[in-house]
């Protein structure tokens, strides 16, 4: 016994021999004495480790590039992921991936800012899409932009895009060297320079493959050229005409297209529109601010017989009588048209009276501008009949034509007949101010009538609800 106390003895010697001196042991000397765990962070706490879980889901989204998993994940786990996930990844991953619509917002406004995302539906994901390949298209230049950069975007954006609203269309670069050996030589077969292979973006590599596409507009022109401006960066050509045309075709899904500001002249327009009869689900054309004469408009009247159009837009055009007589002829057979646009034309008399003649026979429109139009009291007297006769028409404007005095009183007498019209717009036309206040108390006396009827119909309603049998509804 008495040895292995010696034995202990000896070893606590030892112990305290390999012990550094007792100043170093003290606590104000040496502050690690303090700390039960001794680390290279001296801010390291056991409190602060993180959870296995955040730890997984930190990796998942430092490698979705590489190994994208996201719809595996629990809900409440996906939220985190998605919150975290950069807006920069590449499309070809988060396109058909991720549906989160806080994603897609982060994503827009930091390419675009704040923008008003009522215009697509409150989707932030088909606003993304919409503008992205708008962008794409408004900044292609033919040949020297590659169509497959265009076509690699259809997959990823199809089942979002509704619609394109095309500001500008870049022309092909010229090249300085070719123009100055073509201007140099007798021909341009002699320098073998034949020219770009389009004119600008052929919409025919794109148009069928949107399935979903509903409303396209388009403007033939350059947006910000400054001084570099030269008319032919505004030119819509044949072949873009052609091409255009025939892709407007191939578009089954397209209600609404509309090409302003392009210079369409009358070849042009009939080319559009021998496109586009019998199209199945188009209802909205526009033409406005174009070169359109009577030869278009001839056209024009032709579809609106072989088509299902509800909204018409040729203004600011060169349209004059025998071409509104051509819509006038269309407009009296015509069952699906309720807006008709014709306003900054020249119609005149001729043209005016045909449209009022028109109105006669038509049951189905419901909106018509013949605003500036060079129309005088003979429309007038034509329209004061319209007034008389149609019961469907709810807006007409006739303002910036001098319909004069006379005029006035005609339209005067036809407006205190009727009963449905409920804006008429006659600013600078010369007609007398009791006519105004004619059209304004027949609106008053109209609305005074709808609500007298609706009242008596609630209160129908009511006395037959109280009538009904225990347990049967209205």
């Amino acid at each position: 016994m008495s040895e292995f106390a010696d034995r202990l003895e000896e070893s606590s010697e030892a112990q305290v021999e390999m012990c550094p001196p007792v100043a170093k042991l003290e606590p104000a000397v040496d502050p690690r004495r303090m700390r039960r765990i001794i680390a290279e962070d001296t801010q390291w706490s056991l409190a602060l480790v993180p959870l296995l879980r955040d730890l997984c889901l930190q990796s998942i989204v430092k490698n979705f590039e590489e190994k994208p998993i996201l719809n595996e994940l629990l809900p409440h786990h996906k939220t985190v992921v998605l919150e975290k996930l950069s807006p920069n990844l590449p499309l070809h991953i988060t396109a058909n991936l991720i549906t989160d619509e806080n994603y897609w917002k982060r994503c827009c406004i930091q390419r675009w800012g704040l923008s008003d995302v009522s215009t697509y539906g409150y989707s932030w994901k088909r606003m993304f899409f919409e503008r992205h390949l708008q962008k794409v298209i408004e900044l292609f230049i033919p040949d020297v932009t590659d169509p497959q950069s265009v076509l690699e975007l259809v997959p990823l954006c199809k089942n979002y895009v509704q619609k394109l609203d095309i500001t500008q269309l870049l022309p092909p670069v010229k090249d300085p060297q070719k123009l100055e050996e073509a201007d140099g030589s007798d021909s341009v077969s002699e320098v073998g320079f034949d020219g770009p292979s389009i004119d600008h973006f052929d919409f025919g590599i794109l148009l069928n493959k949107l399935t979903k596409l509903e409303e396209l507009h388009v403007v033939y022109g350059v947006k910000g050229c400054g001084m570099n401006f030269e008319w032919n960066l505004f030119e819509f050509t044949h072949r873009d005409c052609q091409a255009l045309a025939e892709a407007l075709k191939s578009c089954k899904s397209l209600k609404v297209f509309r090409i302003h500001q392009s210079k369409v002249s009358d070849e042009k327009c009939r080319t559009l529109v021998s496109k586009l009869l019998d199209h199945p689900s188009l209802r909205h054309l526009s033409f406005s601010h174009n070169m359109i004469g009577d030869r278009g408009a001839r056209a024009i009247g032709k579809l609106l017989n072989n088509s299902k159009l509800e909204k018409l837009n040729v203004c600011d055009n060169k349209i004059r009588g025998p071409g509104a007589r051509a819509i006038a002829h269309a407009l009296c057979s015509n069952t699906t048209l309720i807006s008709l646009n014709l306003r900054l034309n020249q119609l005149g008399d001729e043209g005016g009276q045909a449209i009022a003649e028109a109105l006669l026979y038509n049951e189905t429109l419901e909106s018509l501008h013949l605003g500036a139009n060079e129309m005088t009291e003979p429309t007038a007297t034509a329209l004061s009949q319209v007034l008389v006769q149609n019961k469907t028409l709810k807006n007409i404007n006739v303002s910036c034509n001098r319909l004069g005095v006379d005029g006035g009183k005609v339209f005067e007498e036809g407006m205190s007949h009727n009963r449905t019209l409920l804006e008429c717009d006659i600013r600078l036309t010369e007609l007398l101010e009791n006519a105004i206040s004619t059209h304004e108390a027949q609106v008053r006396r109209s609305r005074e009538i709808c609500i007298k009827v609706t009242g008596a119909r609630e209160r129908l309603l009511s006395a037959w609800t109280l009538r009904l049998p225990a347990g049967r509804g209205t």
